[in-house]
Order: structure tokens, then C-alpha cells, then sequence
């Protein structure tokens, strides 16, 4: 007996076993970049890269091509550039800073590294710190030289890739001298906007000062070439392709020609001047780029220059060529923007093939060689946020005919939604095509429902489900005065689909559920409305029949303060083909749905808010006959609304004091009321002490009846189990509320062929009063080998194993406090185990996940996998409830991080990182999602092998071809080695010249010697 409470050790055999389910890793980050603020490309490597304000660093390339780095400081990233070819890329921070990054290679796969970073120092006692800040650089093609333009109008030059300073800086006071005594009138010259090299001459450099000076410098000789006498406030500068001419941007809306001749070295005029929305004051052109073309006239493209008084609230980029002129109209802020073009020197034209354009909320590609110029689908960065996210959820193993139907309905909508003219396209993913399929349903505030294939590294696009045509709002009108805006001048073109306001909040989807053999999907609003979709592939013209369901009953004193519900449109509405509404069901008071499901072989959905929950036969288009109103008499603020800003302050008070006082009062057992159905308290059941003592438990106070929001309904399931009796079981419903309430219905379904005949008939079976009160998370019913319930049709399909009816089911309730397993149909509680109590947290999200184990295919287990409110999650064994592992995943300050995330069945999940963007994790040591890609580069000098070389005893010649992935023959590679640690001509066969372990063993064995 002595022994019977010893703490029992870890088993070998079983840590394992877990070794081998579970592992953590954030493996990648869907969606678009949180507030990018830099854009540069690679156009031999094709590769593009941006940089965010919170110093990270995304290279992309052709479709799973993707690689990430954060430098060590959050410091915003203001310029990124390329070395041309070289996978190596430069990057200035807010705080002065610059870094190199390169692509390096390991485990035969790309990643992105920092290999060097650089601060310039100040002149003491002539510049400030704000003198030497970086405006611009400057990046010479041959990769070799780095010009820094500086606030205080200085111009310094370092040394590639090593980043050392050259003694050649240039200052104001050398090019003053050169500057007619008219134009210097007192005045200094601002800081450098724009550093240019000359196309022809890569010893000429174009320095343009903010005062609108341009001077062409030569580096060799140290000498101003021209001089260019602007008189308007300098924006930004372009050569033109030949190198005879060159364009300025200016802060009064136009742009200049200058031309570029020996004989003239000083010009005080341009050839043109253009002010393209003229005469009135506009805004300042940004950046302008100009390309030649061998159609004949230029292409010439700049951002800004709107009229300030009418449009100067705009986010505009202008195409001009010809009489062709076209403003595109983005609805956030343009950051950069570059051109795909041909940049072969021998070649007489830049011939631009695609212009791309980041902005702050999403990435806009043009097709300059198609009439029109439309825009390019994007294979990856796609705006999740184009109306803002409100709910979502996933689907794990897609059937390949629904795959198909969804991906058809958006071909349909977008017939022009090809990726293969995508041209971005550098590097090699080397992911393989993903097992199964799936899906991320996205819910949206604008009443859009979004389905994107989650299947791979890239969040594609498929299809858009819209519900606004199903209700009469104010959209048809505004789209009429937007297409009246259209034709007037300036000529523009609305581009992008980040649109952040919706018509009505009221739109907004909160819960979405899917029967992916059936096609059939739900959607939930924010007004009450529960909408029942079939997937068609046939266009429709059809009426929606509308059912409206009281939730309130019979209740009295309650008056609804909300917002009004979602007046249906009357008459027939065309649907396209894809998700076609046949029955809106509106809950009254139209409160948000808090809680839907949908069990397609029984016809019949569930839905709750915070007054009540009903049944509705969607094949009937009737009501089971019980609506449950779960609402308490004090819930007063459940009937404001989610919309309204009422707030009760002396409710709030009076419950503050109520809270404090039952604090100071020891906990006591509450009497509860007999119910007439058979009422289950769990907090009368003793459960039998484990073998191993109890860990010291925190005290958990028991939560009030009258808490506000009480009634709000968290879960519902359906489940075919034993509810009335241990012999026969049938289906049910289950539902669980926010005061820790679980109803449990057994429904009577009749069988398929009756279905039109009969209707559904549900019975009060079991009524759980948890007893703190804490909220229900959710609710699944376990068979009798404790596995998860298959979904609908799985089983009358053969597409999974039939549950086991024989032995005793059970019920796993997880609550903000503890999960608990009751065996069926006698609800006795049989296992439990008390998260807020061990950890001190709360639960936020549970799933049950299925985990294969990476030594053998055949091996899995199921889990129960919970996040908390402390963004840690823990995986507990089912249905012993055993803890398995704990991982922090989510900061706890992250509340819509935590709130977002969403897990898969194969031990995945998602959550918003930012408004744009999904991170995605795995628990499973197997299922993981991550880029596997490779960027084969050269390059002369490589510091990120030098590094290692320096520790590993080789040149950095050797280091460098590892690490760009280049193979060679053993005799070239000897030739590289110093003649003293050649090894003799014996050992050549025996020595790989490719292992840096064997050559530093062999270094070491000379040193010894």
C-alpha cells in the first residue's frame, strides 16, 4: 500500500511513440505581408522581395518559391535591392542601418541569411546625425559599388559585397563649386533624392538634390560632367534607355525631358515639361519610370500628380503612351512599383512586359503587352483582408469531385484566372504535389464567403460566394455612381480588390459549416440570418424561401435594442453557378449567430444566438417543433446587440460589487432546482482518486446564474448515439451555452425514402449543469474505442470505418475550465481533467485531431488539442484525457490571434498574425506544410561561406560553390587548395573536397605534422 501513491516515472517506450506524433514548428505565413514598405526585383533570378515595417524581409518567386528573413532590430525595412544575380540582397533600416542578406543552401534546400551589416559614421564636428541619414541608394550594376545618398546632400560609396567604406565620399561644398553663382543664391541643395547610373557609361552617376539640381558626376575622374538647373522641388529621376536623355519628377505634379549632351554642360532648360493634370496645383510624382518601346512611342509611368483639391485624396499610378492614358485607382497607398522589361544591353528597347505595383494592403500585376492592359491573377499574396476576416474554417481531404465543381464555379467567375502568365517566376519549388486537398472557407464582413485552396505552401484563390443579392441594401446604388464617376477626367480605372468598407455590417458572416460530400454549406450572420446553400454547376433563377423563427417564445419584459434584421429581396434572383441559397432562415430577435451545424443525411441544421438555439428540417423547409430560449432574466445586455454601444453602468458596478463579495465568502455547493426531464449535475459525482497524487490545484470561484450574456449558445453537434437507453441508439443534438449548460435532444429522423412524408420530431433527453458555470467550448461524442464520430455520409459511402455501437459511448464536454468525458446514456462522469485549475489558463479553441506517426504510416492516435487564452495549446489523449504535450504557439496579448485560429484534423492549424496574414503551425511530427525551394545562384565572393570557411579551414571559393549548390570535378576543386595542404595523389579518391569535415581533418593532420 505504501507504494500506491507514488508518482509513476515517464515510460521510455511511450515518450517515444510521442517523439514521433508530435512536433511544433511555424512552418509558414499565408496571405499578404503586414505593411510592406520596400519592393525590389532580380530580373536575371526572378525574384521579387519586399520589406516590412517590422523588419522582415519575403522573397518570392515562381509559386511555393518563398523565403523569409527578420532582421535582429524591428526597425522598418525603407529600401531593399538586388544584386543583380547574385542571390544577394541589400536592405536599409529606419535606424540608418544597412545589411546584406544572401541565399544560401542547406539540406538541398534555399534559405535567407544575414551575412554582414553596416552603419555610416557621421563627420564630427561638420554633420549631424541627421546629416549622414540615408536618403537613397544606389546599387551599380557590376554588383561592386554602393552609392548612399544622404540627408545632409552628401554622397558616400562602399565597397561589395564587403560593405567597407571608400575613401571617395562626396559633399555639397565639391559640386557647389561647380554651380553657377545665380543658382547657388545662399542656398543648400537638400538632401539627395535620386542616384542613377548611367545605362552606357557605369562610371557616370546621375545625383539629383531636393532643390531639383541634377549633376553627372564621374567617379573616375571625380568630375561634374553636366549640370542640370531645376527649378522645381525634385521627386525622382529615370534614365532613358540610350543614356542620351533623362526624366524628372517633381513635387508640383509634372515631370521633365532633359537632354543629355557633351557640348552643353550646363542646361537650364528641358526639352519638355508636363504637368498631365494641369493647370490646377496637383500633387507631387513620386517615382516615374519611362520605357522605350519598339512600337514606337514611350511608355511612360508615374505615381501621384493628382489634383490636389478634387483627387488628391487618391492612390493612383498613370500609364501613358500615345493617346493611350489610363489612372488606375488603387484603394490604399501605392509603395513601390518596377517593370519586367528586357534589360540585355545589346538590345535596342526596354519592351516592358508587366508592370507590378505594391501596395500597402495587396499586390496589383498589369499586362503591358495585352490591349487594355489588364490585370494579372496572382498565384500567392493574396489580400485575405479584402473585406475584413470574421470567421473561418478548414477541410481536410476535399473529395476530388467537390475539388472540381468549386474550382469550375470559379473559372466561371473569373475566366481570365490563369496563372501560367504569372511573371515572377525564379527559382524551384520542390514540394511535391500535396496528398489530399483542402480548403480554407473564409467569412468576410461584407457577407462574402471566400474558399481558398489550403493544400500547399500558396493560399490560391478559387472561388467567392457573395450572400449581400439575397438582401435588399444599398449596394445596386452604389456601384451606379461609381460607374457614373468613371467617365470623367481624370480617365480612371478602379484596380485591386482591397475594399475595407462594407454596405452593412449587418452582412457580416460569424459561422460557417460544410458537408463536403454533399455540397451542401451554411452560412451565419450578424443579423440573425442562417442561409442554407446547395453547390449547383447550372446558372439559377429562383425564389429563396424564408422561415422566421421567435427564440424568445414566450419570455415578457424583454424588448430587442439592436439592429433591425436583413430585409430579404422579394421576387426571384439569378445566382451564378457555384453555391446557390435555397432557404434563408431568420432568428428573432435578430441577434449575431453564435453557433451553426449542418448533418446533410438527416436534412437538418442547428443554429443558436444568445437567446436560444432551434432545429430546422431544411428539406421540409420546416421547424422541429422545440426553439430553446436559453435566455436568463437578467441578461439584459444580450438584448443591445453587437452593434449597439449601450452600456448599463450601474449593471456593471452592481455586478463588480457581486463578484467581490462572493470572492471573500468560501465556496459552497448551489442547490439547483429539479428538472422534470432527467437533469444531470456533474458536480454530484465523485470520481475515483488517480494512482499518482494530485499536482497542487488553484481555486476556481464558481461563476454567477445572471452573468451577463449567459444564455449565449457556444457548440451544438449532432451525433448518432445512445441518449434514451444502453441498447438503441439513434440521433441527437446537443448544445452547449455560456453558462455552462449542456441539452442534449434524442431527435426522431425518418428514414430516406420518408423524408417528404414524416417530419423530425426531437425529445429533451439529458440537461448537464457544468458546476462552475464555465462557459462550453465544445461538445463530441466518442464511440466505444474512444474514437471521434464519423461526418455524414462517411460511412454509407465506404469512405470511413463504421463506429463501434457495441461498446459504451461516451460524451467529451470542454469547457473555459476543464474537459470532462461522461459515459452514455447514464451521464456519469468518467474522466475529467481541470486545465484552469493545473495551468492557471483558459480555453479558447479544442479540436479533436488525428496524428499519424512518423516511423509507420499504419499507427495513429487521436487527440484532443486545445488553445488557451495564454496562446500556449495542449494536447491531451483521448478519452483518457492523459496530457500529451504543451507548445506556445500565440503571444497572450495576440486576443485576435487567438480568437482566429483554427485547427485541422490532421494536427494543423491557422491563426491571423496580422489582418492580412495566416501563420501556420503543426503539431504533427508528420503533416507539415512548409517551402521547399531552391535558388541556384553565382557568385565571386561569398561572405556567408567565408564565414564557415573561416571556421572550417577552406577558401571561400570552395565554401561558395557549396553554398550556391555548384558541383565540380575533384581535380578543379584540388586546384583551388594552397599547394602545402594539397593531399598527396593517393588519398584524392579518398577525400571529398565537397566535405568540409574531411577537408578540416585533413588541414588538421598537416598542422600536426
Amino acid at each position: 500500500m505504501k507504494f500506491r501513491f507514488r508518482r509513476q516515472g515517464n515510460d521510455p517506450h511511450r515518450e517515444k511513440i510521442k517523439q514521433d506524433l508530435f512536433a511544433f514548428n511555424k512552418t509558414v505565413e499565408h496571405g499578404f505581408p503586414n505593411q510592406p514598405s520596400a519592393l525590389a526585383y532580380d530580373p536575371k533570378l526572378q525574384l521579387m522581395a519586399f520589406g516590412t515595417k517590422s523588419g522582415a524581409i519575403k522573397i518570392y518567386g515562381a509559386p511555393g518559391v518563398e523565403m523569409t528573413g527578420l532582421h535582429k532590430d524591428t526597425a522598418a525595412v525603407t529600401q531593399i535591392h538586388f544584386l543583380y544575380g547574385q542571390g544577394r540582397i541589400l536592405s536599409l533600416l529606419d535606424d540608418n542601418t544597412i545589411h546584406l542578406w544572401e541565399i544560401v543552401q542547406r539540406e538541398n534546400r534555399s534559405h535567407l541569411v544575414e551575412v554582414h551589416s553596416f552603419s555610416l559614421p557621421g563627420r564630427p564636428g561638420i554633420e549631424s546625425t541627421s546629416a549622414t541619414r540615408v536618403t537613397v541608394m544606389l546599387l551599380k550594376l557590376s554588383c561592386d559599388l554602393l552609392a548612399l545618398g544622404t540627408e545632409g546632400g552628401g554622397v558616400h560609396f562602399l565597397e561589395l559585397p564587403t560593405l567597407t567604406l571608400l575613401n571617395k565620399s562626396l559633399f555639397q561644398d565639391e559640386i557647389m563649386q561647380s554651380v553657377p553663382e545665380e543658382y547657388k543664391c545662399g542656398k543648400s541643395l537638400g538632401p539627395v533624392e535620386s542616384l542613377q547610373e548611367h545605362p552606357q557609361d557605369s562610371d557616370k552617376i546621375l545625383i539629383g538634390y531636393s532643390r531639383g539640381l541634377v549633376v553627372l558626376w564621374d567617379l573616375n575622374s571625380r568630375h561634374v560632367d553636366n549640370l542640370f538647373l531645376g527649378k522645381q522641388q525634385l521627386e525622382s529621376l529615370v534614365w532613358e534607355r540610350s543614356g542620351n536623355s533623362f526624366v524628372s519628377s517633381h513635387s508640383d505634379g509634372g515631370y521633365m525631358v532633359w537632354a543629355v549632351s557633351s557640348s552643353n554642360p550646363c542646361t537650364r532648360d528641358p526639352i519638355s515639361s508636363t504637368v498631365p493634370y494641369g493647370p490646377f496645383p496637383c500633387k507631387a510624382v513620386n517615382k516615374i519610370l519611362w520605357r522605350t518601346t519598339e512600337s514606337g512611342s514611350p511608355l511612360v509611368l508615374f505615381s501621384g500628380g493628382m489634383p490636389r483639391a478634387s483627387y488628391g485624396d487618391r492612390h493612383c499610378l498613370t500609364i501613358l503612351q500615345d493617346s493611350s492614358h489610363v489612372t488606375l485607382d488603387f484603394t490604399s497607398r501605392v509603395i513601390d512599383f518596377f517593370t519586367i522589361h528586357c534589360t540585355d544591353k545589346d538590345k535596342e528597347f526596354d519592351d516592358p512586359s508587366a508592370l507590378v505595383v505594391l501596395l500597402e494592403e495587396e499586390l496589383v500585376v498589369i499586362d503591358l503587352q495585352m490591349a487594355g492592359w489588364p490585370t494579372v491573377p496572382a498565384p500567392y499574396l493574396a489580400p485575405l483582408h479584402s473585406s475584413a476576416i470574421t470567421c473561418s474554417c478548414h477541410i481536410s481531404n476535399v473529395p476530388p469531385k467537390l475539388w472540381e465543381r468549386v474550382i469550375s464555379a470559379g473559372q466561371q467567375q473569373c475566366p481570365l484566372q490563369n496563372y501560367e502568365n504569372w511573371p515572377i517566376c525564379g527559382g524551384k519549388n520542390l514540394t511535391l504535389d500535396p496528398k489530399q486537398k483542402e480548403l480554407l472557407l473564409t467569412g468576410h464582413e461584407d457577407g462574402t464567403v471566400r474558399f481558398w485552396d489550403a493544400s500547399g505552401v500558396s493560399l490560391k484563390p478559387l472561388y467567392k460566394l457573395s450572400t449581400a443579392n439575397i438582401f435588399q441594401t444599398d449596394c445596386d446604388h452604389n456601384d451606379s455612381l461609381t460607374q457614373a464617376g468613371e467617365e470623367e477626367w481624370p480617365p480612371f480605372r478602379k484596380v485591386g480588390c482591397f475594399d475595407p468598407y462594407s454596405d452593412d455590417p449587418r452582412l457580416a458572416i460569424q459561422k460557417i459549416s460544410v458537408c463536403k460530400y454533399s455540397g451542401k454549406l451554411v452560412v451565419a450572420g450578424t443579423a440573425g440570418q442562417v442561409i442554407v446553400l446547395v453547390l449547383s454547376d447550372e446558372k439559377s433563377d429562383h425564389m429563396i424561401d424564408v422561415a422566421t423563427v421567435d427564440l424568445l417564445q414566450d419570455r415578457e419584459g424583454f424588448t430587442w435594442k439592436g439592429h433591425d434584421r436583413l430585409p430579404p429581396r422579394s421576387g426571384s434572383v439569378v445566382f451564378a453557378p457555384g453555391f446557390q441559397p435555397v432557404v434563408l432562415v431568420q432568428c428573432m430577435p435578430p441577434a449575431a449567430v453564435t453557433a451553426v451545424t449542418l448533418h446533410a443525411e438527416w436534412n437538418l441544421i442547428a443554429f443558436g444566438t444568445s437567446h436560444g438555439f432551434g432545429l430546422f428540417d431544411y428539406h421540409r423547409r420546416s421547424f422541429v417543433f422545440f426553439h430553446r430560449c436559453t435566455l436568463h432574466p437578467n441578461d439584459s445586455l444580450a438584448m443591445e446587440g453587437p452593434l449597439s454601444r449601450v452600456k448599463s453602468l450601474k449593471k456593471s458596478l452592481r455586478q463588480s460589487f457581486r463578484r467581490i463579495r462572493k470572492s471573500r465568502v468560501s465556496g459552497k455547493k448551489r442547490a439547483v432546482v429539479n428538472s422534470p426531464t432527467s437533469k444531470v449535475r456533474d458536480e454530484a459525482i465523485v470520481q475515483e482518486h488517480d494512482a499518482e497524487v494530485a499536482p497542487v490545484q488553484r481555486r476556481i470561484e464558481p461563476r454567477s446564474a445572471d452573468d451577463s450574456l449567459s444564455g449565449v449558445v457556444r457548440c451544438l453537434c449532432f451525433a448518432d448515439t445512445f441518449l434514451r437507453d444502453g441498447t438503441h441508439h439513434g440521433p441527437t443534438m446537443w448544445a452547449g451555452t455560456n453558462s455552462g449548460s449542456v441539452y442534449a435532444y434524442a431527435l426522431d429522423v425518418p428514414s430516406q425514402e420518408k423524408f417528404s412524408e414524416q417530419s423530425v420530431e426531437a425529445l429533451l433527453g439529458k440537461e448537464i449543469q457544468l458546476m462552475h458555470r464555465a462557459p462550453v467550448v465544445s461538445i463530441a461524442v466518442l464511440d466505444g474505442r474512444g474514437n471521434p464520430l464519423p461526418e455524414p455520409y462517411e460511412v454509407s459511402r465506404d469512405l470511413a470505418k463504421a463506429p463501434d455501437m457495441q461498446g459504451s459511448h461516451s460524451v467529451l464536454i470542454a469547457s473555459e475550465e476543464q474537459f470532462k468525458v461522461f459515459t452514455l446514456p447514464k451521464v456519469s462522469a468518467k474522466t475529467k481533467f481541470k486545465l484552469t485549475a493545473h495551468e492557471g489558463c483558459r480555453v479558447r479553441k479544442v479540436a479533436l485531431s488525428n496524428f499519424t506517426s512518423v516511423s509507420s504510416e499504419d499507427y495513429s492516435e487521436n487527440a484532443l488539442v486545445c488553445l488557451t487564452n495564454l496562446g500556449d495549446i495542449h494536447v491531451f489523449s483521448v478519452p483518457a484525457l492523459r496530457p500529451q504535450t504543451r507548445y506556445d504557439c500565440i503571444r497572450k496579448e495576440d486576443i485576435s490571434g487567438i480568437a482566429s485560429c483554427v485547427f485541422t484534423k490532421t494536427g494543423q492549424g491557422l491563426y491571423l498574425i496580422s489582418p492580412s496574414e495566416y501563420e501556420r503551425f503543426s503539431l504533427s511530427a508528420r503533416v507539415i506544410t512548409e517551402p521547399l525551394c531552391r535558388v541556384d545562384v553565382e557568385r565571386p565572393h561569398d561572405l556567408s561561406a567565408h564565414r564557415m570557411g573561416g571556421l572550417l579551414g577552406f577558401s571561400s571559393t570552395e565554401a561558395s560553390r557549396q553554398t550556391a549548390g555548384g558541383e565540380e570535378h575533384l581535380q578543379h576543386e584540388q586546384a583551388l587548395w594552397p599547394v602545402e595542404s594539397r593531399p598527396p595523389a593517393c588519398l584524392t579518391e579518398e577525400i571529398d573536397p565537397a566535405e568540409p569535415a574531411v577537408y578540416l581533418m585533413w588541414r588538421s593532420m598537416l598542422d600536426i605534422v
